[in-house]
């Protein structure tokens, strides 16, 4: 077996440690990257909408930066 196929029966989350995010010193990055301890535990299936939701507040705080940069995207 190698590690690129891990056997269906192990948990491949149990062989990685989670390490919180330093702070950014921007509390609403903080808020958003805190959405990331979420998926430790969370079905696989589930870890797509946990991004997208990171993803777009994140985007959301820096079009609020740069109102006039966001229409160039």
């Amino acid at each position: 077996m190698t590690d690129e196929h891990p056997d269906e029966n192990q948990n491949p989350d149990a062989e990685r440690n989670v390490v919180e995010a330093p702070p950014t010193g921007d509390t609403r990055v903080d808020d958003a990257v805190a959405g990331l301890s979420l998926l430790p535990g969370r079905p696989v299936e589930e870890h797509v909408a946990v991004l997208e939701e990171t993803y777009g507040r994140l985007r959301d705080i820096l079009d609020d930066l740069d109102p006039e940069g966001s229409e160039q995207r």
